[in-house]
């Protein structure tokens, strides 16, 4: 399987970022961080800085082909600034473009409003957020996880077991105990 693309900047939630690529590497996955400069980001948890999570590659260097799939984790600091970003922002609507999984969670679902895809789709997002994705034509609803097609969206860290689920079924994961005949 080819890797799984997350893109994010300082400020990203901590546990948005961290937990799914944690779970999704257990389970067999390869995860490739890109952001906007090289090194490391920095993360956002409780209300201060967190910690740092190594830089893979710069998001001017993505090529769509190359990934299953594209994880955007939260927080209200990353995807603000990212969504001012012409590179991230037609790098979603190339995964779109391709069908591939697009899993947003929190406060990223503003990157799918600000690229223009989620008119017309089943979505869900931190509440402060949901008038703006019901104003890019998204159906809100309230709920751990929302799926319409290839997008996958979240509201927040307590969403993060169904959010990581919704991806892995996304991108055709099983864990070998799932997928075991007892006999």
């Amino acid at each position: 399987m080819k890797p799984i693309l997350i893109i994010a900047t300082d400020g990203f939630e901590q546990s948005e970022l961290m937990e799914p690529k944690r779970l999704l590497e257990e389970a067999g996955a390869e995860t490739v961080v890109a952001s906007l400069d090289e090194g490391e980001i920095k993360g956002w948890n409780d209300g201060n800085w967190g910690d740092s999570v190594k830089v893979d590659m710069l998001v001017d260097n993505v090529s769509t082909d190359d990934y299953a799939a594209l994880l955007l984790p939260g927080g209200q600091i990353n995807p603000d600034i990212l969504r001012m970003n012409d590179k991230v922002i037609s790098l979603v609507r190339e995964f779109d473009k391709a069908g591939k999984p697009i899993a947003a969670i929190c406060h990223a679902p503003w990157l799918l409003a600000e690229a223009g895809i989620i008119r017309g789709k089943v979505v869900t997002g931190w509440p402060s957020i949901r008038t703006d994705l019901t104003n890019a034509g998204g159906a809100v609803i309230d709920q751990n996880v929302a799926v319409d097609g290839h997008i996958i969206t979240s509201r927040m860290p307590d969403d993060i077991p169904a959010f990581t689920k919704a991806l892995k079924d996304a991108v055709g994961m099983r864990r070998t105990e799932d997928t075991r005949k007892v006999a």
